[in-house]
């Protein structure tokens, strides 16, 4: 069964669909396949063995350890992102983790040395690659950007509407977005404190531009934020 859930994985992603079936055949065969529940850690980048993961259902936060223990959101991962040692180079520097957020989730992974002969024996695919993790470097260099000129209000509201045009469920001008996140997870990730968070969401909610809970966020209009 799971053969056939890595081919149909494979074939739904927009990085893959150059492959012949007979290529995705092929890259099942070194294509690993992992279910995970939430609070789960994926991987740890100091893994001997390093690999690229294809996130197929459900978000993952990556979280950076600095050499004092302290923790730091450092990306959020969504339905069809890759995530791992995208630059294909090990950085005996990094310490990171993947931490499952959502009830449950499903990847595929590859062993890094498997993911660069595929590149080089499919130099179409090799510039897609190219291209998806410049775009999405870019996105985290203009997220570093955002944090280094905007005041934590301004980053909330940034980072609420991004988190609404990405997920959200939209009606007319009003989101509902699935809450999978902590306020002490939204305060990582715009770098600030939970205090601050929290203050700001209530603050938020008192002037009627959000309703916050567990399981959900309701912005009434996204155009106020």
């Amino acid at each position: 069964m799971y053969e056939d859930l890595k081919y149909w994985y494979l074939r739904d992603h927009k990085l893959f669909r150059t492959l012949s079936f007979g290529q995705i055949k092929q890259l099942c065969i070194i294509t690993g396949f992992k279910k995970a529940s939430k609070g789960e850690i994926i991987y740890f980048s100091s893994s001997d063995v390093p690999r690229i993961f294809l996130l197929k259902k459900g978000n993952i936060k990556i979280v950076a350890v600095d050499e004092d223990g302290n923790e730091t959101i450092k990306d959020i991962i969504q339905k069809g992102d890759l995530f791992g040692e995208l630059t294909l180079e090990t950085d005996d520097k990094a310490n990171e983790y993947a931490k499952v957020l959502s009830d449950d989730v499903a990847i595929c992974s590859f062993l890094m040395s498997d993911f660069e002969d595929l590149l080089l024996r499919n130099p179409t695919l090799a510039l897609s690659y190219t291209k998806f993790v410049g775009l999405k470097m870019k996105r985290i260099k203009n997220s570093y950007a955002n944090l280094i000129s905007k005041d934590a209000k301004t980053r909330l509201y940034q980072f609420l509407k991004d988190w609404a045009e990405q997920e959200g469920v939209r009606n007319g001008d009003s989101v509902v977005i699935e809450n999978y996140l902590t306020q002490n997870d939204i305060a990582q990730i715009i770098c600030t404190s939970r205090q601050t968070a929290t203050q700001l969401l209530n603050e938020m909610e008192t002037n009627h531009l959000l309703r916050y809970t567990r399981k959900e966020i309701f912005i009434p209009n996204i155009t106020q934020l």
